[in-house]
């Protein structure tokens, strides 16, 4: 609770509120700019989404006790928690707090250990190194659309295994972006629109259905590889070794979820069909949406700086020379994290994070009651210029280890903080690297689209980013040496 002595103080209310729909307009036409400006109002604004009151936090210390030092005050929920539970189930980004929550974050956490991911790193990387190569010399892409299609199928192929069938991944581009912005509408109108049999809300509900169909699929094909590549092999010379030989291979190419599928609790027994449809979902989520949008940001950043995109070849040219990448060289690329960590600050990834109250609470001397929406931004807070000197520039050289000391942990919040910070981090950072490596290794992109501008959907995405790839010539030591280094 707050130190502040005396009565605890109303919240302000932020400005521009209108008759019925209070600040569900400004969140819908300029969400960004309406959250930052808060900062100016106090620690603790409230807003008005239709009638109903939310309270949003917009100092990142203030934030840390949400999250972490009074956590049992402020539970998972909330109205984009509601609105993402329609489509996620009970997956592990929406379940509610307590030991269900605990049971499947310790099922789940095998899965992504460091040393399980490193498995599937050659696999991951080899797809896409094949994915990229196939891009034309000189012919724009959608760098937007490329990331998500890469990072998806990518995950999948971590996820699932290799084989999975075609339509089930192109069906999943198609569907996901859809089902992110009918959930968006759902959370910034009135909660009685959204119950109404509107043409809309009727295409969500279709939508989300046939996304849980795919993921059946999906998960039925992972089934079948396991079973086969627990087939025993026939001995050499057998007329059926060749198969015993492919069912071998077919166990190289299981993936990650197997953890969930052969995951037994000794109280509870294994994932019913439904938990597991919940979690494939909410995995696919957080690797389309996050993974994509900041390697879309990375890639446009690095074009209009050429002095870190110098700096990117030569870490890059010294750890691998002119072979490929491999999964034990993600471990020598700290330039590189140091890049997409700050893409990751500059646009978010998540915009609009909410939490709901336990108990009546006092949050920074404003007394918020039991059962109120909480609200945090990463994407304000990681443009507090208290804590980020000139926030609006993109500057990896803020991630130097000296340089980070001055960084309040709690500011930075691409992966949350506590009890429910993303289990899947070390994942995100392994693809992040993956992908974005064996990019720069191949290709040079040229912007050739108007600057894009952040829109907020589920993700700060660019609202559109066309860039053109042009192979890399390789650079040589000599000239590594005479080229500036960026500030």
């Amino acid at each position: 609770m707050s130190g502040v002595s005396g009565p605890p103080a109303s919240a302000p209310t932020a400005p521009g509120r209108l008759p019925l729909i209070g600040h569900g307009h400004q969140l819908a036409r300029r969400p960004l700019e309406f959250m930052n400006a808060l900062r100016e109002q106090g620690s603790v604004v409230k807003i008005l989404i239709g009638p109903t009151a939310a309270y949003v936090v917009t100092d990142p210390a203030v934030t840390r006790r949400v999250l972490v030092t009074e956590v049992d005050a402020f539970a998972k929920g909330g109205k984009i928690i509601d609105a993402l539970r329609v489509f996620f189930g009970d997956g592990l980004a929406t379940i509610a707090d307590g030991d269900l929550h605990m049971k499947h974050r310790r099922l789940m956490q095998p899965m992504f250990n460091k040393s399980h991911i490193a498995t599937r790193g050659d696999v991951m990387i080899s797809h896409v190194r094949a994915a990229t190569e196939a891009w034309a010399e000189g012919v724009a892409r959608d760098t937007y659309e490329d990331m998500n299609d890469l990072t998806l199928s990518t995950f999948l192929v971590a996820l699932f295994g290799s084989g999975l069938p075609g339509h089930v991944e192109q069906e999943f581009q198609g569907l996901m972006p859809e089902i992110m912005r009918g959930t968006i509408r759902q959370t910034i109108l009135p909660g009685w629109v959204t119950k109404l049999p509107l043409p809309a809300n009727r295409a969500h509900e279709r939508r989300v259905a046939r996304l849980r169909v795919l993921i059946d699929q999906a998960i039925d094909h992972h089934r079948a590889q396991l079973a086969s590549a627990e087939q025993p092999a026939p001995p050499p010379g057998c007329p059926a070794h060749q198969d015993g030989a492919q069912a071998e291979g077919t166990a190289s190419q299981t993936g990650l979820f197997s953890t969930l599928l052969t995951a037994d609790d000794p109280e509870t027994g294994p994932l019913s069909r439904q938990q597991l449809q919940d979690e494939a979902i909410t995995l696919l989520t957080g690797a389309i949406e996050t993974t994509g949008t900041t390697l879309a940001w990375t890639l446009y950043e690095i074009s209009r700086n050429p002095g870190i995109e110098r700096k990117l070849h030569a870490e890059l040219d010294a750890v691998c020379g002119e072979r490929p990448l491999r999964q034990e060289d993600l471990g020598s690329l700290p330039y590189m994290r140091s890049v997409l960590k700050e893409a990751m600050r500059m646009y978010g990834p998540a915009w609009l994070v909410t939490r709901t109250t336990t108990r009546p609470v006092v949050l920074d001397g404003v007394p918020i009651p039991e059962g109120a929406d909480v609200v945090y931004s990463p994407y304000v807070h990681q443009h507090d210029p208290e804590v980020y000197a000139d926030p609006a520039a993109f500057d990896p050289g803020r991630w130097e280890p000296e340089r980070a000391k001055s960084i309040n942990r709690s500011s930075f919040l691409a992966f949350g903080d506590g009890r429910r910070k993303c289990i899947g981090e070390e994942f995100a950072w392994t693809e992040l690297l993956i992908v974005l490596a064996t990019v720069v290794q191949r290709w040079r992109l040229t912007l050739t689209s108007a600057p894009p501008r952040p829109q907020a959907i589920v993700t700060v995405k660019p609202d559109k980013l066309s860039m053109t790839p042009q192979p890399r010539v390789p650079t040589t030591a000599q000239e590594h040496e005479e080229q500036p280094t960026p500030s």
